[in-house]
């Protein structure tokens, strides 16, 4: 019962923060340009935190481990919420200036750099205690919340903004923060290696290419995603009709992550994780092909939903090669891994997006990014298939113990067996 438990407070956590951040994004730069009256300054705070967490396989390698248990990641929480709060700190005084914004994103970005991986490791961990594919059934729920929240959380921003409340949603979002890392103080993990020896990103993708080639899938998605939500932008504002295509594509994408998260774990169990990997980001690639060529409100939300699903499953399918060959130490450097990949991919993608929309056209785009996709994810499927066979890794080779078996489950009373 305590690894549920735990498991809900983590979940808890982790969604409230996020639906608070999700909110608070849309009065962020409506504070930051009313004190300072600079179009510039309102995206320095979330530029300034990208880049501790793209330089975080160099500075973060020691302190990524430290974060291996609930205590330690409410202290990052907690210097995570600080920094949150000083922007609408310094509103309230009338000092906020750039300098604050900066030094409030590089602080924000550390954090995040830290407590995302070892919040999902935490997740995993209390995942191993509970049975068999749990891990991956719970890091499949957090991604399905947090994907939720980009749903609906700038339209209760947006209403909120509206009312007046600004300054208050800041505030929010420090406290949700707060209140997130609090609810982990007593979840136990795997604690970390005592030796100096620490695992970095690109040791711990020894023996483990079929995680390679699932970050490889999932980077081309991330760095193509920028024809999604800017080609819809665009192509909307171009018919007369600003806001509506995006709003369509997003409103699908979540109905369709939302359903792929409920169905992910019968999925994964039953497929080879590399092979669901690059097939679901080979039909997101084709979903955006669609979009490109019938661009109507109507077929972009099924276009949205179908890829919404796809991606859900593509994720959970790397995330199972992850769970299913480490543990501790090495688990925690593969999850900071996937976050430089996802966080790395996506930047270049958004600061590259706007030049080549410009270039070629909205829909243009948005068919070459999706035939880029698909190729690379067939590619990949190309490849894993004419090398050695899934899980035969160092840590799946015969003979060896999975990483469950190693935890100290009882397989007699696993409630996966059930199903």
């Amino acid at each position: 019962m305590r690894a549920q438990r735990d498991a809900l407070f983590l979940l808890l956590g982790s969604g409230f923060a996020d639906l608070a951040f999700r909110i608070a994004q849309v009065a962020l730069p409506l504070v930051v340009l009313q004190e300072t009256g600079s179009v510039a300054a309102t995206g320095l705070a979330g530029g300034a935190a990208g880049v501790p967490v793209l330089l975080s396989p160099w500075w973060a390698r020691r302190a990524r481990q430290w974060v291996d248990s609930g205590r330690r990641l409410a202290v990052v929480a907690a210097v995570q919420a600080l920094a949150l709060a000083m922007v609408p700190g310094a509103a309230s005084l009338g000092v906020l200036s750039a300098g604050v914004l900066v030094v409030s994103g590089l602080l924000l970005g550390s954090g995040d750099a830290l407590a995302t991986p070892g919040r999902s490791a935490l997740l995993a961990d209390t995942g191993d205690r509970w049975g068999r594919d749990k891990a991956v059934l719970l890091l499949t729920w957090q991604d399905g919340i947090r994907r939720v929240g980009m749903v609906v959380g700038p339209s209760i921003g947006a209403a909120a903004v509206a009312v007046g409340l600004m300054d208050e949603l800041l505030w929010i979002e420090a406290a949700a923060v707060l209140s997130a890392g609090l609810l982990a103080v007593r979840v136990v993990g795997e604690r970390s290696l005592d030796s100096a020896e620490l695992p970095s990103i690109r040791g711990s993708l020894g023996g483990r290419s079929e995680v390679l080639y699932g970050w490889i899938a999932r980077g081309t998605g991330c760095l193509t995603w920028f024809s999604f939500t800017l080609g819809l932008s665009v192509i909307g504002a171009e018919k007369g009709r600003p806001g509506v295509y995006l709003a369509a594509g997003m409103s699908g994408y979540g109905v369709g992550a939302l359903l792929g998260t409920l169905v992910s774990l019968a999925v994964v169990r039953r497929v080879s994780p590399v092979p669901l990997a690059a097939i679901a980001w080979a039909c997101m690639g084709l979903c955006w092909v669609g979009m490109g060529v019938w661009t109507t409100p109507g077929a972009i939300a099924a276009f949205g939903a179908l890829s919404g699903t796809t991606v859900v499953l593509g994720i959970a399918a790397v995330s199972i090669l992850i769970t299913r060959s480490s543990a501790g130490a090495e688990r925690r450097a593969l999850l900071a891994g996937q976050a430089v990949v996802v966080n790395a991919s996506s930047s270049a993608g958004l600061l590259i997006g706007g030049p080549v929309i410009a270039a070629v056209g909205a829909e243009p785009t948005l068919v070459g990014s999706g035939l880029l996709t698909s190729a690379v994810a067939i590619g990949v499927l190309v490849v894993s298939r004419a090398g050695k066979p899934v899980g035969s890794g160092r840590k799946g080779a015969a003979g060896e113990s999975a990483p469950w078996e190693t935890a100290g489950h009882d397989h007699d009373h696993d409630p996966c067996r059930a199903a």
